[in-house]
């Protein structure tokens, strides 16, 4: 039997689930706050979970895979194209839901926590170098408004 996709739309705090079959028919659709989520989630037989890839897309990832289901992130400009009707939960979750079963698609690859936590690493160095670069520049400016340059 083919497992059932459910796109989940986790950007807010109430999260929008769509259950839609191989052929793409929509079969339920649920919301549920974060904090019920996972209980929702150990009830539902094992399934292809898909999210768009966004802040805490790999945390929720690696506790469905804990769980025994399939997960799969889909960056969100992928997504876009597939969202009809007006831009809202329910239609983000099917959109991703539905983006998700093309053949051609391209997923994130879901990072564990110490990916994330080098990943963490990289960003706050980059930052640190942009701070520290506009902060020169930023002091280079002042001295020469004091004529202190030369």
């Amino acid at each position: 039997m083919a497992k059932i996709t459910i796109g989940i739309d986790i950007a807010k705090n109430i999260f929008h689930l769509v259950f839609i079959n191989a052929s793409g028919k929509v079969i339920k659709r649920v919301k549920r706050k974060p904090q019920e989520l996972l209980k929702f989630i150990v009830n539902t037989e094992p399934s292809i979970i898909v999210m768009e890839a966004c802040g805490s897309t790999y945390h929720w990832a690696r506790e469905f895979n804990k769980l025994g289901h399939e997960v799969k992130a889909i960056a969100p400009q992928y997504v876009v194209p597939f969202r009809m009707g007006n831009k809202n939960d329910y239609n983000d979750a099917l959109a991703i839901a539905e983006a998700s079963q093309r053949n051609s698609m391209r997923f994130v690859p879901i990072k564990t926590v110490e990916q994330q936590g080098i990943q963490v690493l990289h960003r706050i160095r980059e930052l640190r170098t942009k701070m520290q670069t506009a902060l020169g520049n930023q002091i280079r400016g002042l001295l020469a408004e004091l004529g202190l340059t030369h």
